[in-house]
This record gives structure tokens, sequence and C-alpha cells, in this order.
């Protein structure tokens, strides 16, 4: 398959698979920019390998009830930020770059789908991750047995609905029962995972994981505005590729940065380290954040 049918391939599914909007044929070709047969021949694709596709009130979408689909559903997808690189480098994949290494896994995940979680954990965590990516795909609560909190300093066992995995599987998202919260949970703490035959039962109070353009990720976000001269725009664009489609010209010297963010870490760090190539225009907590960072600095 030549690179433009397998991006067209990648967004479409990308679209067909999102859990906060289903699209018709039309808007499908709009997005895409290619003809409603086009769209209809992908589809023919995925339905020969064994995808089911569902179609109501002028909608259309890949099913999710198959346990094998939802079990990697979210695994095999590919992250802004990696589709960015799959687009601008598929010809010269750059084996040092951490998210096409991620890219690479992802695809060898799709033809061996009982394996998943051996291709990203070691075989020690291969249990764990396992037992919890069923209980997501299947809507199922877990014990998390012998779970060592370091915040409290003792074990003990959580009645939890997973929710989702963080980066790599280091850690996954959990609603948990007793503190009607959702909370993190480092996958190397948990001693075992026991599956119960309760069903989920709070998932109206469940939480997604955002991720920012710098690669942070957190349940909040929080805005920022930045006034950029060419030098930092260049290199926030170089650096942090998502950023890219967030900056604007406002003249041949000054281009405008405006996004929400997980964290102030990330763009922190990118601030100071070219604090005379940019100004701050939003939001004072920013600003805060910077100045405690400066008054701490042993320069």
């Amino acid at each position: 398959m030549d690179q433009p049918k397998l991006e067209r391939l990648l967004r479409i599914m990308q679209l067909m698979t999102d859990q906060k909007r289903r699209y018709s044929i039309e808007e499908l070709s709009q997005i895409l920019e290619i003809s409603i047969r086009s769209i209809y021949r992908y589809i023919d694709t995925f339905e020969s390998v064994g995808f089911i596709v569902r179609r109501f009130q002028g909608k259309i979408w890949l099913a999710r009830e198959s346990k094998q689909f939802r079990t990697i559903a979210e695994l095999v997808y590919f992250t802004e930020e990696e589709a960015y690189i799959l687009k601008r480098t598929i010809e010269s994949l750059d084996a040092s770059n951490p998210a096409v290494n991620g890219i690479k896994r992802k695809l060898y995940s799709l033809y061996d789908f009982g394996k998943v979680a051996d291709i990203v954990v070691n075989e020690m965590r291969s249990k764990v991750v396992n037992t919890i990516l069923d209980a997501i795909a299947n809507e199922k609560q877990v014990i998390l047995n012998s779970y060592s909190s370091s915040h409290s300093a003792n074990v003990s066992d959580r009645l939890v609905e997973p929710v989702q995995f963080g980066v790599n599987m280091v850690d996954v998202l959990c609603y948990e029962i007793s503190s009607d919260s959702c909370k993190t949970f480092k996958v190397p703490r948990i001693g075992e995972v026991l599956l119960t035959e309760s069903s989920w039962q709070f998932a109206h109070k469940h939480k997604r994981i955002l991720t920012d353009s710098f690669r942070f990720s957190g349940l909040e976000s929080f805005p920022v505005k930045l006034k950029l001269t060419m030098v930092a725009s260049n290199l926030l664009k170089e650096e942090f590729p998502l950023c890219e489609d967030k900056i604007s010209k406002i003249s041949d010297n000054e281009y405008l940065f405006e996004d929400s963010v997980c964290s102030f870490e990330g763009v922190g760090r990118f601030v100071l380290g070219l604090c005379n190539e940019i100004e701050i225009l939003e939001s004072k907590d920013f600003i805060d954040f910077l100045n405690k960072k400066r008054m701490g600095s042993r320069f």
C-alpha cells in the first residue's frame, strides 16, 4: 500500500473508532477530502478483514463488541504526534525517536492481539496488564490486590473500575469506589489483579487522561498564551510538532501561541530556556509558576 493510501486508512480508522462522535459517509468524505466512492471502498476493506461495521441514522462506525477489538482499542491507535511523525517520516524512520518506536510497536501489535501486553511490558507485569485490559474491554470491576501506596505508606486491596492506561502501561487510571474519585495507580506496585463478576457501576464518574502538546498528561488543562519571536516559533515547532497548528503569525518576527496544557512544567521549561524570545500573555497562574521557578533557581 502506498503512503497516501496508508495515511487515509489510518485516519479513517481513527475517525470510525472515535468514542465521542460518529460520522456519516458524507462527513468522512469531506474531512478526508476524498470521494464518497473511496470511503465505501475503505469500509469494504475493513469488513473484508473482519471488522464489524455499524450503521444507524445515517452514521457509520466500527463496532467495539468484539472482545479482541475492544481489548486493544486503547493501544492500537495513533496519537496526533505519532500520526504527524508517520506522515512526515515514514520513508525514513529514525529508530532513535521514541514516538517512531511507538508507531512501530503498535503496528507489530496489530498482528498478534493476544500478546499486546508482552510487547509493551516485561513478563512479570504482563499478567497484571492483560487482566486489566480484559476488565476495561468487558467493563468489569477489579481488585488491585496488595497495592503498595507511597502516598499512604501502606499495602492494601483496592476495588476499582479501570478506565485507561498511561504511556507504555506504567500506570493505569481507575475509578476507586471507596474514595469516590479517579486515581492513577502504578502498575509495578500492584501485587495481583483479581477480576470480579461485577460490572461498572460508576461509568458516569470516569475521567480520561489528557496529553498536551508538550507530552505532559493529566486530568485537567490550563490555558497558556505566548508571544514568540521567529526563533522561538521555529524551535517550538521543531521540538514539539503538535504545537505547530496552535501558532499564528502576527508579523514577520512576531507569532502567537495559544493552547491548553495539562502541566506548566513542559511549557515552562521551554519558556525559561528562551526567556528573551518569549512574552507571556496568559495566564496569571503560569506567570506565578515561572516566578516560583526563578526564585528557586541556583543561578
